[in-house]
């Protein structure tokens, strides 16, 4: 297996954790918090989707496609383009609302433009600095290590968040 088919292999895990987690859920139930404050499972999908998005199109130099493919219109939501979900307050993250199709849809597009980003790299490419500011420099295989872990703890939250709403009345 090579580094790009084992990356392609556990990014391929997060749209489906993803999925389970929103499976069969109305809108109101991906807005609603399972504690004050909490983040929704609708803020933890299109956080997902968004940083990974983000990050996947700065490393491949390529435009998100959150606007590159329509989403950011079809989400409508009350935020700049660039937002991503860091930093959002408690209201902001209640503003996150939309359906169970439109946030696996908009997942499921960035998945396949990451996998045709993982397509390109051969071994070499995991090596060159991406970002200098961390001491160590942060390569692009570290760089992708960390987006996917920041995704599979998302979509781990998602998952429990969904129990705590819905399976332990």
């Amino acid at each position: 297996m090579t580094p790009s088919e084992l990356l392609t292999e556990a990014f391929s895990r997060i749209p489906e954790t993803v999925e389970r987690a929103v499976d069969g859920l109305s809108e109101d139930q991906l807005a609603a918090r399972p504690a004050a404050g909490a983040n929704t499972l609708a803020w933890l999908v299109w956080h997902i989707a968004r940083g990974q998005d983000a990050q996947i199109a700065d490393l491949a130099g390529s435009e998100q496609v959150w606007t590159a493919d329509g989403w950011y219109d079809r989400f409508g939501l009350p935020f700049p383009a660039e937002a991503l979900g860091y930093g959002m307050s408690r209201d902001d993250v209640g503003r996150v609302r939309a359906s169970a199709e439109l946030l696996t849809g908009y997942l499921r597009a960035v998945h396949e433009r990451t996998v045709a980003y993982l397509g390109t790299l051969g071994p070499d490419d995991l090596d060159p600095v991406v970002d200098d500011a961390w001491d160590p420099p942060v390569t692009a295989g570290a760089r992708l290590v960390s987006i996917l872990d920041d995704c599979t703890q998302h979509a781990g939250q998602a998952g429990f968040v969904r129990g705590l709403l819905f399976f332990n009345r």
